[in-house]
């Protein structure tokens, strides 16, 4: 497996808030062919959150959408991200090492948005 990548040279946008509005803008700028995805989460969350009368599907897609942001406004972590999913989805070497990164991916991610 190759080295990891490192951040250098900063976010191509600032970490926007998180309200499903500004993540919106957020993916619309940094990966626009995510944008349906996004708008049907949000529209299966919102519909969840009035059936069950939680906001718990609505916090889902928050901690997804900002999570999924805070990588890919990152393009070296984002392409690192990419590159360890292709190895694991080919089969040809041991998985575990890649998953491992990814979760150190996810989690670094996640705890810089803040949740």
């Amino acid at each position: 497996m190759s080295t990891p990548i490192s951040d250098e040279g900063g976010p191509l946008i600032p970490m926007p808030e998180l309200t499903p509005a500004a993540l919106r803008e957020a993916v619309a700028k940094i990966a626009p062919s995510r944008v349906p995805g996004l708008t049907q989460h949000l529209f299966e969350a919102t519909t969840s959150a009035q059936q069950a009368q939680s906001l718990a599907p609505l916090r889902a897609f928050i901690h997804s959408w900002a999570v999924f942001v805070e990588i890919e406004r990152h393009p070296r972590r984002a392409a690192r991200l990419h590159a360890l999913e292709r190895l694991v989805q080919e089969g040809v070497e041991d998985p575990g090492p890649a998953l491992v990164e990814i979760q150190q991916i996810l989690d670094k991610a996640e705890a810089e948005t803040g949740l």
